[in-house]
């Protein structure tokens, strides 16, 4: 993947390049994109150049040795750590999400899941991934340059994994990179999120936000609460807990989520192309100033719940009361 095979973000893309010529490198970023934004295939196309042997304007050949291993997930020094099912290693997940990367190198989360056979269990990064890394670091590296660790979605990583690679991520060995892609950076343990410098990704010609395939939910919700219809909004409630999936549950939550954000922009007069959508505008005006930091924590709370195996129905009609106490 070569920065020219990467649509969009264009700005982001010579900033990383220029990050490797000028040899004045973060030894951690973290990649802020919407589900499906791009932060992976840039995160590649990122490496390549790093790794590249033969660099040519602002690109890497993308015919090297190094070049091609990482295209295509096999280079012995990077690592990839993702959310999988409890006690299974991301490195025992390699042969799937290679296939996956290579038809749709920009996936959505619920992709990955589908392609892990994970689609409906819980998914995290647990300790165990945390020790397996640190054994690999602690190694040298095997083609003697670079190394690089990808971490999809670290705000999934449990405090004690997290706190184990703080350390290593505070003070890495010398050429040790890490890359860390988060939907919502702002669960990301503050203590690893403070030592990256954070770029945000944002989604080359679709829509802004992340996207959710029933987003009618939202909108019905939405209208029966700002119209003070508790009953209503009880029933719409009842209708997101009977989602196919856990991972759609928690999709919601991410939609609903960045939608709660906009309302925000729009109350603050925080003007971006593309940044807020009507629907947030229209809700910016009817609902209070308070609202929208309010509902964000009601989201956040409701996303950890679901991963903690609480039932559905339970945890959205509580999630439609509080909205309504708050709205």
């Amino acid at each position: 993947m070569t920065f020219a095979q990467v649509l969009g973000n264009e700005d982001v893309k010579q900033a990383l390049a220029g990050m490797v010529d000028s040899g004045r490198i973060p030894h951690a970023i973290l990649f802020h994109e919407d589900d499906g934004g791009g932060a992976f295939p840039l995160s590649l196309a990122f490496l390549q150049y790093l790794f590249c042997r033969d660099r040519r304007a602002g690109d890497s050949c993308g015919a090297c040795p190094s070049c091609g291993k990482i295209a295509k997930l096999i280079h012995p020094d990077v690592h990839f750590v993702f959310p999988t099912a409890a006690g299974v290693l991301s490195e025992q997940y390699m042969e799937p999400l290679r296939k996956l990367v290579a038809e749709r190198p920009d996936f959505r989360e619920a992709e990955l899941s589908e392609a892990l056979g994970i689609e409906g269990k819980n998914s995290v990064i647990a300790v165990a991934e945390s020790r397996r890394l640190l054994e690999k670091l602690s190694l040298s590296a095997l083609e003697g340059g670079w190394r690089a660790v990808v971490i999809y979605l670290p705000e999934r990583m449990n405090a004690e994994a997290a706190n184990r690679l703080l350390k290593m991520i505070e003070e890495p060995p010398a050429q040790t990179q890490f890359l860390l892609i988060a939907h919502q950076p702002e669960r990301v343990l503050t203590t690893i999120s403070s030592r990256c410098q954070r770029i945000r990704v944002r989604p080359a010609g679709g829509p802004a936000g992340p996207v959710f395939a029933d987003a009618d939910l939202l909108d019905e919700l939405m209208n029966a609460l700002l119209g003070r219809n508790l009953p209503d909004a009880l029933e719409v409630s009842e209708r997101i807990a009977s989602l196919p999936s856990r991972e759609q549950a928690k999709a919601f939550c991410t939609f609903a989520a960045d939608r709660f954000r906009q309302v925000f922009l729009a109350q603050q007069g925080v003007e971006g192309a593309g940044e807020i959508s009507p629907q947030a505008r229209s809700w910016a005006v009817k609902c209070r100033k308070t609202f929208p930091r309010q509902a964000l924590e009601v989201m956040n709370r409701t996303q950890t719940l679901i991963g903690r195996n609480v039932n559905l129905k339970i945890l959205f009609t509580d999630m439609a009361d509080r909205l309504y106490l708050q709205i």
